[in-house]
């Protein structure tokens, strides 16, 4: 088995990883809209759970997470698939990150270009919907880029709850042919392909929706 073979037989799990990325950042990313917006309209009984929900999911460690809901819930009946623990784990942390970049990126927006629009007899929702979160998500774009970054880094750990992604074939390859420096280097070459294929796609994104004038990240 030469070095090509091994990246074939590690391809198979690529697919897995780039799958556990993008639903832990979709999730992430519903997460953190949610937040920043319920945040903004700064409901009294809900701004404590929010800042609870925050604070508590941006200490916990992903792999503690992941452990809790995919071992621990089974033993009060409740049976947690794989993917879906990922998803319960990483990308509920994830949310927590991302809210905290969308609460610095609507502080970012003009205040007097909500006023305008509060005095042209738009409501509340209104104002929100149409001037705030448009721009929002503009500004945070480079956060969002470090965010999903970051989630793709974390992804290997889907591979402790079953999960055939490329570090769990890299195991079960290492433990067969006992060539763990050869199988591991191509596991970093293909984590850094999916990574860049990945970055240039957000990177299109974030050229797309720049804020006129802004200086790129």
């Amino acid at each position: 088995m030469n070095f090509l073979d091994i990246l074939a037989l590690l391809a198979r799990g690529a697919g897995y990883t780039v799958l556990v990325t993008l639903a832990c950042s979709a999730t992430g990313l519903i997460v953190g809209l949610a937040i920043a917006t319920l945040r903004r309209l700064r409901l009294p009984v809900v701004l404590p759970l929010l800042d609870v929900y925050t604070y508590v999911f941006r200490g916990i460690p992903v792999l503690v997470l992941l452990f809790i809901v995919y071992f621990g819930l089974p033993g009060i009946g409740l049976k947690v698939p794989p993917l879906l623990s990922m998803v319960l784990s990483l990308g509920l942390i994830a949310g927590a990150y991302l809210a905290e970049v969308f609460r610095g990126a609507l502080e970012s927006v003009d205040a007097a270009e909500i006023l305008a629009a509060q005095a042209s007899g738009l409501g509340r929702l209104q104002v929100l919907a149409l001037i705030e979160l448009p721009q929002m998500l503009r500004f945070a774009v480079p956060g969002m880029v470090n965010e999903f970054t970051t989630v793709l880094k974390y992804s290997p750990f889907a591979y402790t709850v079953g999960l055939p992604e490329i570090t769990k074939q890299a195991t079960t390859l290492t433990a067969t042919t006992q060539r763990g420096l050869e199988i591991y280097l191509a596991v970093g070459l293909m984590y850094f392909a999916v990574f860049r294929i990945l970055l240039i796609a957000v990177r299109w994104i974030e050229r797309r929706y720049r804020v006129p004038g802004m200086v790129p990240a």
